[in-house]
């Protein structure tokens, strides 16, 4: 099993959570985040900011499923033909075990 970590722009969320439902993918976490990449936040005039408000999406997917998971939220995340800065970043890293609490079941 693997987590999919996904912090995108905010206006993008509902766009990748339909199509993540759409492929078979519906169990999905979503929280607000705020943070700053490599280009630092953005400042206009005198006002940096730094702090820029994000969704992140967690999704706990098997092994086989991870590129369908990740090409669905790179396309549709994409903001323009090119991208943009600040269009997100996604992170897999492994999970280890997964339990459902209502039917003290182990795994997905």
């Amino acid at each position: 099993m693997l987590m999919v970590r996904a912090i995108i722009r905010i206006e993008k969320v509902d766009d990748v959570l339909k199509e993540l439902s759409v492929a078979g993918f519906p169990s999905v976490s979503k929280m607000d985040v705020v943070g700053r990449g490599k280009q630092k936040g953005f400042k206009f005039g005198d006002v940096l900011y730094d702090e820029i408000p994000k969704e992140m999406l967690l999704l706990i997917v098997n092994d086989e499923d991870k590129d369908d998971v990740v090409n669905i939220i790179m396309r549709i995340a994409r903001t323009g033909e090119n991208g943009a800065f600040g269009d997100g970043k996604i992170f897999v890293s492994p999970v280890e075990e997964a339990y459902t609490v209502s039917t003290n079941s182990k795994g997905l």
